[in-house]
């Protein structure tokens, strides 16, 4: 039976191989825009795997069969002559080149389905704030949120045929995972453990608890999962590896993927920069406002509530009224949908203790969610940017403008009204560049883990992070998972006001005055694509090339 499959998937392959020739071979010169275009879809169908047994094929036969097709694509794409192409259509073209880049980068290299338990996670109860999951998943995902209980007829059967993988995956996971990243190991047991419970909870959702063919399947599911659970903690014993990928391929991952002009080196010099001016500037604020009252925290569930609505209608407004950006009619419902919900004191995280003094300035932060609903409402019309880049090539872009307007909105004025909040702001920018540093040191498996956790908990000011631990792990296991995505949110940040200051600069010597408004505009027009490829295209400076 294995022969006869693996035959029927060759031959398959080499059908597929020879249409995808025969498609593009006219091609293989062309100057034609829409070449691209033509391979980028043939590349979007060929990152889907083939299915064995019910479930994404992933074993080390299947990408076996497939190489030569990847190859022919890579060909077809590098044979594109882009001279005369206008730069959107150029920045169009790298981002097919980094998205192959990318799945290169993961059959060589980062292999999350030998090395990452967590890969097999299937069941997704919320919606991530940015574009796609962050961290590798695998292409048959249940994202439940995505679901209106009780279901209708036609969302049901596609809620069942989505779970109906599980089974076969997980048996698959046994298979594949053959790796021997201990750190990447034993966290991903974790992921895997806690979907019993979600699926369980599926059954507490209307409608569900009286459906009797959706309640036996979750009832296989859960079994399965708890099984590869004993299975991975079996296992878990003979693991001995590191986990990082190491500062050579980190280097190869940055440049070639996520399209980051900086080495290693330079993001560790540049995110020490960013903690020490942080923590500098934090000091600095203090002294400014020491004959302030201190922020009083909003330690009841009526205070929380009063709070989060003045600091959503203080954030709407200020960005209108101070012509920041475009302020869309769904914005405010957008954010709202996300309010930090009350909690005790002593079950905040470092977020909520935040939102508990001002929420302001992580509600900037959740500009991500103004990012989504245009791309649910105002979905771009360019087929390459429309949907979620693969690999998270987004990360720059989305946690770098995200963490960029927090600052951005402090320094036009925000909180001119509590001086005292922009303390949050410095305290938020330490505590990712600390764990952007963590993790570095992590991935070129100086540190483990366990001790980029300690980098990230101890050099974030007030010790609000040594509060709750969840979200300790779970950033640091994310940043082992998905390389660079730690020190992301401060590299897209220099990246992207590297481009402001470009337009900046290139309107000064035109006599051009320089708008805020303008410059945020065209980076969400431009999409959620690299940093380094929204600043060529705003500011007509190829900053990846520079280096």
């Amino acid at each position: 039976m294995k022969l006869k499959f693996a035959l029927l998937s060759s031959l398959l392959m080499l059908l597929f191989l020879f249409c995808t020739n025969s498609d593009l071979l006219a091609q293989s010169s062309s100057k034609d825009y829409t070449s691209l275009i033509k391979i980028f879809k043939q590349w979007r169908s060929f990152e889907q795997p083939p299915f064995s047994h019910g479930a994404p094929d992933y074993t080390l036969a299947s990408f076996k069969h497939r190489q030569p097709i990847f190859l022919q694509l890579k060909k077809n794409l590098l044979s594109i002559d882009t001279a005369g192409w206008s730069i959107k259509q150029k920045v169009d073209w790298r981002i097919v080149w980094a998205e192959m880049n990318g799945y290169d980068f993961n059959v060589r290299i980062l292999k999350p389905w030998q090395r990452d338990p967590a890969f097999y996670k299937s069941i997704f109860t919320e919606r991530s704030d940015v574009p796609a999951h962050e961290g590798p998943t695998h292409h048959m995902i249940t994202d439940v949120w995505k679901y209106k209980f009780p279901l209708i007829s036609s969302e049901r059967q596609s809620f069942i045929n989505s779970l109906k993988g599980i089974p076969a995956l997980n048996n698959q996971a046994k298979i594949n995972l053959t790796g021997n990243a201990k750190e990447l190991w034993i966290a991903g047991i974790r992921d895997i453990r806690t979907q019993s419970d979600d699926l369980a909870e599926i059954l507490t959702k209307p409608g569900c608890a009286s459906d009797v063919e959706l309640n036996q399947l979750i009832k296989v599911c859960i079994a399965s999962t708890n099984d590869l659970v004993q299975w991975l903690e079996k296992e878990s014993n003979k693991k001995t590896g590191v986990s990082g990928i190491g500062k050579e391929n980190y280097n190869w991952y940055q440049k070639n993927v996520h399209l980051v002009p900086l080495s290693w080196e330079d993001q560790v010099l540049l995110l020490k920069r960013e903690l020490t001016r942080s923590w500098a500037a934090l000091k600095m604020e203090e002294h400014r406002n020491r004959k302030l009252p201190l922020l009083a925290l909003a330690n009841t569930s009526e205070a929380n509530d009063e709070l989060a609505e003045k600091s959503f209608q203080s954030l709407i407004q200020f960005l209108d009224k101070q012509d920041i950006l475009t302020v869309k009619p769904y914005f405010d419902s957008a954010i709202r949908v996300h309010k930090v919900e009350f909690l005790p004191a002593e079950k905040r995280n470092f977020f909520q203790i935040a939102a508990a003094y001002d929420a302001r300035p992580l509600y900037s932060h959740f500009y991500h969610w103004f990012e989504l609903a245009k791309m649910d409402i105002e979905p771009l019309q360019n087929e390459i940017r429309r949907d979620p880049l693969l690999y998270n090539l987004f990360d720059t872009r989305n946690e770098g403008l995200a963490t960029t307007v927090e600052e951005t909105f402090m320094q036009a004025g925000l909180y001119d009204d509590n001086p005292r909040a922009k303390e949050i702001v410095y305290i938020m920018l330490a505590q990712r560049a600390a764990r952007g540093l963590g993790s570095l040191y992590a991935h070129a498996n100086m540190l483990t883990m366990e001790e980029a956790g300690k980098i990230h908990s101890n050099y974030t000011p007030r010790g609000w992070m040594k509060t709750e631990k969840k979200l300790l792990l779970f950033e640091q296991h994310l940043f082992m998972r998905q390389p660079g995505y730690g020190s992301s949110y401060i590299v897209g940040k220099y990246l992207l006001e590297n481009a402001m200051a470009e337009v900046a600069r290139k309107n000064e010597l035109q006599n051009k005055s320089f708008s805020i408004k303008d410059f945020l505009d065209q980076i969400n027009e431009i999409g959620c694509i690299p940093s380094s490829l929204s600043a060529w295209e705003i500011s007509g400076t190829d900053i990846w090339n520079e280096k």
